[in-house]
């Protein structure tokens, strides 16, 4: 990615540590009220995504499998 594509937004988080969405940043997922957010951690960052609907998600089922002892036993899969 060049650096003309990287765009950057900012917001800040409260007290509650909640924060607000940039407009430009609900836009470009297509974010409504009741929507939810997919947070994934990864070597590099954290992306942020608009999650799928619960019956969307085929992997829904096997979230008791989503932790760090997983993700390292299963890296080179």
């Amino acid at each position: 990615m060049n650096a003309r594509a990287i765009r950057t937004a900012y917001s800040k988080v409260s007290v509650k540590s909640q924060t607000v969405l940039p407009a430009e940043v609900r836009e470009r997922l297509g974010i409504a009220p009741g929507d939810r957010l997919r947070y994934l951690l990864t070597p590099d960052g954290i992306r942020i995504e608009k999650a799928p609907l619960e019956g969307e998600d085929p992997f829904v089922a096997f979230t008791e499998w989503a932790g760090p002892i997983d993700d390292e036993d299963y890296a080179d899969l």
